[in-house]
């Protein structure tokens, strides 16, 4: 779908055994709003990520979706702030979707049994086409 406006967000961390995150923001022409995370969604990288969907939440989007294929781990901060995320997408009435999990974030999910309260897609578009 084309997106009506995008930006992104990054931050490195200085530690170079860890990938900086970046993120970026797309809103389809349904409003739909996309957020795609992209390196480690740690403690110590997990500010743009925080901002992005704090903002996004805020401008209440039908659909959330959070593209998460190009993360390479997340540890419980991570996890933590897409279960905060999902709880106030669900007090605004905001649907929100996980996509495209990447295996390392899955296996987060299924040890810590989080996989059963999140709705998971195979990719964006599947996500978006519910």
């Amino acid at each position: 779908m084309p997106a009506e406006n995008e930006q992104g967000a990054g931050m490195t961390t200085g530690h170079p055994q860890e990938a900086p995150l970046t993120v970026q923001v797309r809103h389809t022409q349904g409003r739909e709003a996309v957020c795609r995370v992209a390196g480690d969604l740690d403690i110590e990288t997990l500010a743009p990520a925080q901002e992005s969907l704090s903002g996004l939440l805020g401008q209440g989007p039908p659909v959330l979706v959070v593209d998460l294929e190009e993360v390479g781990f997340c540890d419980s901060s991570g996890l933590n702030l897409l279960l905060r995320t999902r709880s106030a997408a669900l007090e605004a009435g905001i649907d929100f979707r996980l996509a495209a999990v990447a295996p390392t974030v899955m296996r987060v999910l299924e040890l810590t049994g989080a996989r059963a309260v999140f709705s998971i897609h195979d990719s964006v578009d599947a996500a978006l086409a519910v």
